[in-house]
């Protein structure tokens, strides 16, 4: 049996666990992030977690075959953190450094990709070779596996779902560009997309959800709303789902993968958010009549996927060179 260790980066939290090679989590453990601190001392944190996660599981770092780190960012085959701006570092060669000081081989992919593959290995698509990953936050993010392994393209930065043009000319993105799928799909777009009409709609019941004050919305207000007959949460949920919807299909279209894993606080909402989005790509999708289009399914591992998507990723290369 080989073992490995998993490290997803998040924002507020660094999560690091042992997996066996059939994606079990068997420890788990997390420090805060506190990115502000700098690279050092985050490099540091994961050092130190790595060997503490190790010896809670009964093993030795020679029991490890390797280190996946899943980085909030751009990286590459070889192991350099292109791009992370949430950490701010920029070509930081993180794979070696880590490498070096735990004496292991470690591997470096992206944390919406680990999330993917984790969910593939050991979650949801469990029982598919290939899946679309998409999860709703701050931004939209995803990852797609291919055969087992993530799909990385020709640089090795993979996909990103939330950054194709949906709309041309349309709503400005956090990356700078307009129209992107994330600004009208992602939790930060339904909460824009819900204030906008709480302001065009004062009789709404989404105020007194929130006691008046706008600014207190969040993703689960118009579907609250919407549950208790209000028109325009109706409306509101009904067109966020209907944009969803569409940008999926798009990328259904584009890739046709066995299963779409939903992840994000939005999917806590089940059927009332499922059934419409399945019936929602199904309405899009090229020739659904005659092509049925892979059904769309909530994630299962919650954030332990990362974790083990990035354990997982030297399984994962394996694959690509079989």
């Amino acid at each position: 049996m080989r073992y490995f260790v998993g490290i997803d980066i998040g924002g507020t939290n660094i999560a690091v666990g042992v997996v066996d090679e059939e994606g079990n989590l068997l420890r788990k453990l997390s420090v805060p992030t506190g990115a502000s601190r700098g690279q050092d001392a985050l490099v540091a944190d994961m050092i130190g977690s790595v060997k503490a996660v190790v010896d809670v599981a009964g093993l030795t770092l020679s029991d490890i075959a390797s280190v996946g780190i899943g980085v909030p960012g751009a990286v590459t085959p070889e192991g350099v953190v292109i791009r992370a701006v949430n950490l701010g570092w920029k070509n930081t060669p993180l794979a070696q450094i880590m490498g070096d000081a735990l004496g292991l081989p470690v591997y470096l992919g992206n944390d919406a990709d680990c999330a993917a593959l984790g969910e593939v290995v050991a979650g949801a698509g469990s029982n598919c070779s290939s899946a679309l990953m998409i999860t709703m936050g701050t931004g939209i993010g995803g990852g797609f596996i291919v055969n087992g392994r993530i799909f990385s393209g020709c640089t090795g930065q993979g996909t990103e779902p939330g950054h194709f043009t949906f709309l041309y000319g349309g709503e400005k993105c956090g990356c700078g560009k307009r129209g992107c799928f994330e600004a009208y799909a992602s939790a930060t777009a339904l909460i824009r997309q819900t204030k906008r009409a709480m302001e065009q709609n004062p009789d709404s019941k989404m105020w007194a959800l929130v006691d008046g004050d706008i600014d207190r919305v969040n993703g689960k207000v118009p579907f609250d709303a919407a549950k208790l007959d209000d028109g325009t949460a109706r409306a509101v949920v009904a067109q966020y789902i209907d944009y969803l919807g569409m940008g999926i299909a798009g990328m259904v279209d584009s890739f046709r993968p066995e299963l779409i894993i939903m992840g994000g606080g939005i999917c806590n909402q089940g059927d009332y958010l499922m059934i419409p989005l399945n019936e929602t790509i199904r309405k899009y999708c090229y020739a659904s009549d005659e092509i049925a289009p892979p059904p769309a399914v909530r994630a299962t591992l919650g954030n332990d996927a990362g974790i083990i998507g990035a354990a997982m990723l030297q399984v994962s290369q394996e694959k690509s060179k079989a």
